[in-house]
């Protein structure tokens, strides 16, 4: 039976089909043939060109298996530096990016068995900068081109030049500021000279004005500029030690009750900022990670302890496993009206609350504060602000 027409449905389904990415075990490497199923990879490796193909691998192996190593780590760099720079980003993605690729060099025909080695020799190397994380590993290119290079170059140089002319112009004006200040306290330097009488007849004088001292007043009119300086350094005095009585009464003011409240308020001002982790000991959560398999999906468990803000360790209620999982693995419960919860974020963070009604339109929750400073008030609640306490 000949083949199907060019439009019959059955050579249209045969094209659908043979676009997209195929099973990897059904692709030949040598050949470069992606065959559809197994009884055509059973076929293909039969045929004369596949044994062909094997002979001249068997000859040197090794040739072989460098050029697709070689061809797999070019097209894999190429990738990271046109798709991403100079970013960091998880080694999965650019991988999955990478094989989308029909024609793309399958990793099993390479020197490396797993995407992890292939991560550590790019770092052995010097090609890229990586990094181990407990969500995986992370890459980062590094750009070697010359053009890239020299552009930086350019960038810092023309950055210290732009400092330089700053810190130039910044030392100007202080000494011009310097200069003008020793100016003008050598202007306004006062000249001290020794107080001479010529002759015992002679009248002594001071005035208090703006103009410099003249011969001329009384003995009364000086003994009364005396008494006025007098009075005034007292009336100056005063006003000081008034001013410093007031200064201490009012630092004195304030009970030990009013310090005490000014400390809450701070510190609720400092935790009504919302952060992106929320886990906290002795509450009850959910698994929503399919990971682990339905023995612990949708099943409950109480947090023993916290770490890095973003890991617990918990304890299973029902089998009583101990497991370490990550924030996104596990989820919030809401229990029944009038149990007690512990608030996780928002303003009232770490205070415990008594649950008195869930607002199912809203996605709330109206809760009684058990603590703190506004012990006894109602405020509404996101759900995934609280948690049930254990």
């Amino acid at each position: 039976m000949g083949k199907a027409d060019f439009l019959s449905p059955k050579a249209i389904a045969n094209r659908i089909k043979s676009k997209g990415l195929q099973k990897l075990r059904w692709y030949c490497q040598m050949c470069q043939k992606q065959c559809r199923d197994e009884n055509g990879f059973k076929c293909h490796c039969m045929s004369e060109s596949h044994q062909r193909q094997l002979l001249l691998a068997s000859e040197d192996p090794n040739k072989f298996m460098d050029y697709f190593s070689d061809e797999f780590k070019s097209d894999f760099l190429e990738l990271l530096s046109r798709r991403f720079g100079t970013k960091r980003v998880h080694n999965n993605i650019i991988y999955n990016e990478y094989i989308s690729h029909r024609e793309h060099v399958h990793m099993n025909s390479t020197q490396w068995e797993t995407l992890t080695d292939f991560t550590k020799w790019l770092g052995r190397e010097g090609l890229a900068k990586v990094d181990e994380t407990p969500k995986g590993w992370y890459v980062q290119y590094i750009d070697r081109d010359p053009e890239t290079i020299r552009r930086q170059e350019e960038q810092a140089r023309k950055k210290k030049q732009d400092l330089d002319d700053e810190e130039r112009s910044a030392r100007f004006i202080e000494e011009q500021v310097r200069r003008g200040r020793d100016g003008k306290e050598i202007e306004e330097t006062p000249v001290f000279t020794e107080l001479k009488r010529e002759s015992e007849e002679e009248k002594v004088a001071f005035n208090l004005g703006a103009s410099s001292s003249v011969a001329g007043p009384s003995k009364s009119s000086s003994a009364l500029g005396a008494s006025a300086l007098k009075a005034a350094a007292a009336a100056s005095s005063t006003k000081r030690k008034d001013t410093s009585s007031e200064t201490r009464s009012e630092k004195k003011k304030k009970s030990a009750l009013e310090e005490i409240m000014e400390m809450e308020e701070k510190k609720r001002k400092k935790q009504s900022v919302r952060t992106d982790y929320w886990l906290q000991p002795n509450i009850v959560v959910k698994v929503v990670t399919k990971r682990l398999g339905e023995k612990y999906h949708k099943k409950k468990a109480v947090i023993t302890e916290v770490r890095d803000k973003y890991g617990a360790v918990v304890k299973m209620i029902d089998s009583g496993d101990k497991l370490k999982l990550d924030q996104n693995h596990v989820e919030t419960v809401i229990p029944a009206p009038g149990k007690r919860v512990l608030i996780l974020n928002g303003p009232h963070r770490d205070t415990e609350a008594l649950l008195e009604g869930i607002d199912e339109k809203n996605f709330s929750a109206t809760l009684t504060l058990e603590s703190g400073q506004q012990k006894g008030n109602r405020v509404n609640v996101a759900y995934e602000d609280f948690s049930k306490l254990a």
